[in-house]
């Protein structure tokens, strides 16, 4: 028998907050939204995962990811409303996907991706509040039995390495 290890869900599944403690955050944005929170609060970065940050976006694991490499990208203001969003916003969001798509290639290598945007809880949006892209890698046959099956999903890595790995990644591009 295989055994599938993913620690991180069980926090989800008993709808634990895992976050660090809650802090001020500016004004206009809601002190509740975990990526309000990871935009005003930079001493917790590993424990919300964050990976990099621009002056209008902030980029993130997902803590619950359909699949390895799942990441957020959002704007840094908290709306829920794309007409709200300033043409610099949405046009640094679509070069962090850029930038992020092509990191994740050169990483871990992907047959592909989806990339997209769930508008309005109707839509899928879990925190429809804060509007966020999702990116995620997807490879030739990471669908199997286990996720037909038993609804199931494996994903192989840690949250905790692969932050290790994107950080780094972030930091040789600074230097």
């Amino acid at each position: 028998m295989d055994i599938i290890w993913a620690p991180w869900r069980m926090a989800y599944i008993d709808g634990v907050d895992v976050e660090p403690e809650r802090v001020e955050v500016g004004e206009g944005a809601d002190a509740d939204c975990f990526i309000c929170q990871s935009v005003f609060d930079k001493s917790h970065d590993r424990e919300r995962f964050v990976v990099c940050r621009t002056e209008l976006t902030v980029t993130m694991l997902n803590k619950f990811p359909y699949n390895n490499g799942h990441l957020l990208i959002a704007p840094c203001i908290h709306t829920g409303n794309l007409g709200e969003l300033c043409e610099a916003v949405q046009l640094q969001i679509l070069r962090e996907i850029d930038r992020w798509v092509k990191t994740l290639e050169y990483l871990m290598k992907p047959d592909g991706f989806n990339i997209g945007l769930n508008l309005g809880r109707s839509a899928g949006a879990g925190l429809p509040g804060h509007l966020h892209w999702h990116i995620v890698p997807r490879w030739n046959g990471d669908t199997n039995f286990t996720t037909t099956i038993s609804s199931t999903k494996v994903i192989p890595q840690s949250l905790n390495a692969l932050w290790e790995t994107l950080n780094a990644t972030v930091n040789n591009r600074k230097n």
